[in-house]
């Protein structure tokens, strides 16, 4: 039996071997190391019997993989963020035993989530749970069986279909300054990322992380993707014109800024310009559109010009395509004759 040895300190230390394991700890109070002790036996005893389930909640089970596989992805911060949100939704079972849970508990929840948020949101969120879940079963062994399986995912969400207009690029570029002449203002820059996402289709992310130690005569290097991947973008002409004119503005970056103040200022200058309906990323759907119309119209068979879109974009499957290529039915009717 472990027994709590008093420090020079003034705290409480404990070593203790369990099931063949050393674990110890140090404690402000001696109650305290008790408890710890009585508890730490507990845990490592149901865990060598398979149970752990039976003591661990879902909500412990969620911070666990807040602090040990989250950091290891990329946008790991946001997902902690996601975790710490779910855990404060009404009718969320965060509180019950692992091996007390069953798909009626999330079903609540999902129907509760669903009338308050969009379904890409619940979407989301059961990913995530799922991904927990199974992590809690596959490497911590504290449960036999993913209640989540067994319960029904909303729909995936409507695809956007939204193409920035000619006259609304137009206003947003005046808004922001956009003209002729060296980048003064971050205002300016906005402009410049705007223009530039247009021409190639680069998400805000790829734009702001952008260096000029990656930038080439005729494309730009991305070492961090979405999908994790590294691209070359090709650069057509304007898109090195514009990449010219940002020599100067700031040193080890192409465009100085942080995709939060391109987001921020966007939607800020969008406001003033009076416009709405469209955000940033919607830059990306545009492009896809235009890109692939221009190419068509040359003589570049219709094929290759599918793939030439994949290979710029990222997209490892043709039909993402049909997600951000959204021509008007007047500008197809108009090609067919």
């Amino acid at each position: 039996m472990a027994t709590p040895k008093k420090t020079d300190e003034g705290t409480w230390r404990v070593q203790m071997q369990v099931n063949g394991e050393r674990v110890g700890g140090t404690f402000p109070t001696k109650r305290e190391a008790d408890d710890w002790i009585a508890r730490t036996r507990m845990e490592l005893k149901t865990q060598a019997q398979g149970k752990t389930g039976t003591i661990k909640t879902l909500q412990q089970a969620m911070l666990r993989y807040g602090e040990e596989i989250s950091p290891t992805k990329r946008g790991g911060d946001k997902e902690v963020i996601r975790i710490n949100a779910i855990l404060r939704h009404d009718v969320f079972p965060a509180k019950v035993k692992m091996s007390d849970l069953t798909p009626d508990h999330f079903a609540a929840w999902r129907d509760a989530r669903l009338k308050v948020v969009a379904r890409g949101s619940v979407l989301r969120d059961m990913n995530l749970l799922s991904s927990i879940m199974t992590t809690a079963r596959r490497e911590w062994r504290w449960i036999n069986a993913n209640p989540l399986s067994d319960v029904r995912r909303p729909a995936e969400p409507d695809h956007r279909e939204v193409v920035i207009s000619r006259a609304q690029i137009a206003k947003m570029l005046r808004a922001l300054a956009y003209g002729p002449g060296s980048i003064r203002s971050v205002q300016q820059a906005v402009g410049m990322a705007f223009a530039m996402a247009l021409c190639t289709g680069m998400r805000a992310g790829e734009l702001c992380n952008l260096k000029w130690e990656d930038v080439r005569e005729d494309h730009v290097i991305l070492h961090i993707t979405k999908n994790g991947k590294r691209r070359e973008v090709p650069l057509s002409s304007r898109a090195k014109m514009l990449i010219s004119r940002l020599r100067g503005w700031d040193d080890e970056k192409v465009f100085g800024i942080t995709a939060q103040t391109l987001d921020a200022m966007f939607r800020k200058y969008r406001a003033r310009a009076g416009l709405e309906g469209f955000t940033f990323h919607d830059s990306r759907h545009t492009a896809a559109t235009m890109i692939a119309g221009r190419m068509r119209s040359g003589n570049v068979p219709a094929q290759q010009a599918v793939m030439d879109l994949c290979k710029m974009f990222g997209w490892s499957r043709m039909d993402q395509a049909l997600v951000y290529y959204n021509p008007k039915a007047g500008d197809i009717a108009a090609r067919l004759g």
